[in-house]
C-alpha cells in the first residue's frame, strides 16, 4: 500500500472517531498518534497527515455545505459516517491542496479507493458521483495534462452566455446585486442567451429568473472566453457578455440552482474585500469603473 493511501486511511479512522463520538479539535491529535502507532507502520509521512486532517475539520463546515448541493437528495446526516468523512477528505484535496502535490485526479481516485476499502458496496459510486459533479463545476482542471492530441478552441461547439453587472442606486450610494456560490466565492449573474432575440434580452431575463430583479441594459463592459467539459457534449467553448444592468433597490430572492447559495446587495466600497474568481475581477472592475464615471459626468452636468 502506498504510504501516501496508507496515511489517508489513518486519517480517515481519525475523523470517523471524531465525527462519531464528538471529541474535540484538540483530541484528535492524540487520537491520530493512537491510529498512527496502530496502522501506520514505519515509513508513515505523519506531517501530511497532522495538515490534512487539521484541514477537513478546519473546512468541514464549507466542505459539508458542497456536499448537500452536489447530492442534494442525499441529506448530511443520512450518509454513512465513513462516506461523509471520505468525501470530506476528497473535497478538501480537490478543492484547497496544492494542485501540484494532488492532482485532482489523484484526489478522486484516491477518496474511490477508501469507499471501496473501508465503505459499502455502493459507496464507490457514490463517491466517484459527488466528487466528479464538484469536478466538473470546476471545469475538469488538469483534465488535459496527459492528453496528446488537443483540439483547436474555434472547432469546439459554441455556447453564449450573458453575464449581468447589476447595479441600483438607493440613497445616494451604488449597490451591485452579487452572488454567491458553493465554492466560496462571489461573482455575477449569468445564464445562456442562446435562444433569445439578443444577448440583451437574454441577460435580463436571466436577472428576472435568478434574482427576480427587472433590468435594464445600459451597456456591454467585457467579454470572455473558456473552454469547459459537458458530462454529455463533451468540451464546449463558452463565450460570455457582461452587461451593465440597471434595476430598482429591492430585496434579492436568489433562485438556488447552479451551484449558488446566496445573493446581496453590496455598496461599491465594500466590493474589495470580497473572494471573486480571477476572471471575474476585471469584468467587476470594469463595470465599477463605468459607474464611477457616469457619476462624475452627472456631477460636471449639473
Amino acid at each position: 500500500m502506498a504510504n501516501r493511501h496508507l496515511a489517508r486511511s489513518v486519517v480517515l479512522q481519525t475523523l470517523f472517531e471524531w465525527d462519531t463520538t464528538g471529541i474535540s479539535k484538540e483530541k484528535t491529535h492524540e487520537v491520530l498518534k493512537r491510529n498512527i502507532d496502530e496502522f501506520g507502520g514505519g515509513q508513515i509521512d505523519t506531517p501530511f497527515m497532522e495538515k490534512l486532517l487539521d484541514g477537513v475539520i478546519e473546512k468541514h463546515d464549507d466542505l459539508d455545505l458542497i456536499i448537500t448541493k452536489a447530492a442534494p437528495e442525499w441529506p448530511l446526516e443520512k450518509i454513512a459516517p465513513v462516506d461523509r468523512n471520505i468525501l470530506r477528505i476528497g473535497l478538501y484535496e480537490l478543492l484547497f491542496s496544492d494542485r501540484k502535490q494532488v492532482p485532482a485526479k489523484v484526489a478522486i481516485n484516491e477518496a474511490i479507493e477508501l469507499a471501496k476499502t473501508f465503505g459499502g458496496d455502493s459507496s464507490g459510486r457514490f463517491i466517484n458521483g459527488v466528487l466528479g459533479a464538484v469536478y466538473k463545476e470546476m471545469g475538469e482542471p488538469g483534465k488535459d495534462d496527459s492528453n496528446k492530441k488537443r483540439v483547436k478552441p474555434q472547432e469546439l461547439p459554441l455556447e453564449k452566455l450573458g453575464g449581468a453587472i447589476v447595479y441600483t442606486k438607493n440613497e445616494g450610494q451604488y449597490y451591485l446585486a452579487l452572488v454567491h456560490d458553493v465554492f466560496g466565492h462571489w461573482t455575477l449573474s449569468k445564464g445562456h442567451v442562446e435562444e433569445d432575440a439578443t444577448p440583451e434580452k437574454g441577460v435580463e431575463r436571466v436577472v428576472k429568473e435568478e434574482l427576480d430583479l427587472t433590468g435594464k441594459v445600459e451597456g456591454l463592459i467585457g467579454e470572455n472566453e473558456y473552454i469547459a467539459s459537458h458530462p454529455e457534449k463533451g468540451k464546449i467553448r463558452k463565450h460570455v457578455y457582461f452587461f451593465l444592468v440597471k434595476t430598482d433597490f429591492g430585496k434579492l430572492s436568489l433562485k438556488k440552482t447552479g451551484g449558488l447559495d446566496d445573493a446581496r446587495w453590496f455598496k461599491l466600497t465594500d466590493i474589495l474585500d470580497l473572494n471573486f474568481y480571477d476572471d471575474m475581477l476585471p469584468i467587476v472592475t470594469a463595470g465599477v469603473q463605468k459607474l464611477l464615471d457616469n457619476a462624475r459626468v452627472s456631477t460636471h452636468s449639473v
